[in-house]
């Protein structure tokens, strides 16, 4: 759901929490929070109060989240995906926010009924600054969110090398297999961000080993997403060859990195390979080479190359 329109519902169900009807066309402003807060207040309850927290949160009226708790909101108060205020200013970026929930007591590493914390959702959300924040405060770098997605893959699939480095720094695991078989540095390899394999790979990933379906990070690297500029994919095989990354290692279906790139005319990280050496005599499980996979001239043209 998006954003603005979960902060629509959210101010909704304040709303009619507080026995009314009103519910602004767009996302509210603090000015309108604070002006619905003044209609309620004498008779608002402590859940209504709490409920008023999320577009709090969401919006950055720290002001108004102050009065909010000092009238008796909880931050233990949860939306109805399991998420806290807490979570919902982390993932927005307001780090006022993020500081005086903390100071009054939210617990840091409260988890949404897909597992998902403050400190991964500002991770997966590309905010920095709570992601520093948090971790500063204590918050667990290796609680994952949705799938077993850890905070340290969610930020190398969005390409945020700050923050990998700052999740590396406070000890998150380097190499955690999610529920999808993959890891961060699959993640960064098939998104073409190299200084992101550069920095798991120091931080000692191995780039010998197999993930889901035995696919190697040299293999995501050689099958890499649609948009990945040719130069990025190279540099990135390039990176995992010269840390000893297996060039002929075959996954579930026999089918090498060579033979990736060739059946998806991946015509650099095809150079690239043959060039390392990669042998394009090796046969999958189907009985076919790199060459009968290949779809384009460019690329025949380079496994025919002596």
């Amino acid at each position: 759901m998006h954003r603005t329109s979960a902060r629509i519902i959210a101010f909704c169900l304040w709303a009619l929490a507080a026995g009314t009807s009103a519910c602004a066309a767009e996302a509210p402003s603090c000015r309108d929070l604070e002006r619905r807060l003044e209609t309620i207040k004498a008779d608002a309850t402590p859940a209504q109060l709490s409920l008023a927290l999320f577009p709090a949160a969401d919006g950055g009226c720290a002001p108004l989240a102050r009065r909010l708790l000092d009238a008796g909101a909880s931050l233990a108060a949860r939306d109805r995906l399991g998420a806290t205020a807490l979570a919902h200013a982390a993932r927005e970026g307001h780090v006022a926010l993020i500081a005086l929930f903390l100071a009054q007591g939210a617990a840091i590493d409260a988890r949404s009924l897909a597992g998902a914390t403050a400190l991964y959702g500002a991770a997966e959300n590309q905010r920095p600054a709570s992601v520093a924040l948090l971790l500063a405060k204590g918050a667990d770098p290796n609680l994952p969110g949705r799938s077993g997605v850890t905070p340290l893959a969610a930020a190398a699939f969005a390409g945020n090398d700050r923050i990998v480095e700052a999740l590396l720094a406070r000890g998150a695991a380097a190499d955690v297999l999610d529920g999808t078989g993959k890891t961060a540095i699959t993640y960064a390899a098939a998104r073409g961000f190299a200084p992101i394999v550069r920095r798991l790979i120091d931080a000692g990933v191995d780039v010998k080993r197999a993930y889901g379906n035995d696919l190697t990070a040299l293999m995501w690297a050689a099958g890499h997403e649609d948009g990945v500029g040719a130069r990025a994919a190279r540099e990135v095989a390039t990176l995992l060859l010269d840390a000893g990354a297996p060039i002929d290692a075959g996954d579930n279906l026999g089918r090498t990195a060579l033979m990736i790139a060739a059946e998806l005319g991946h015509a650099a990280v095809v150079e690239e390979l043959v060039g390392r050496g990669a042998d394009r005599t090796i046969v999958d499980k189907g009985g076919k080479r790199a060459l009968d996979l290949a779809v384009s001239a460019d690329v025949r043209e380079k496994l025919r190359a002596p």
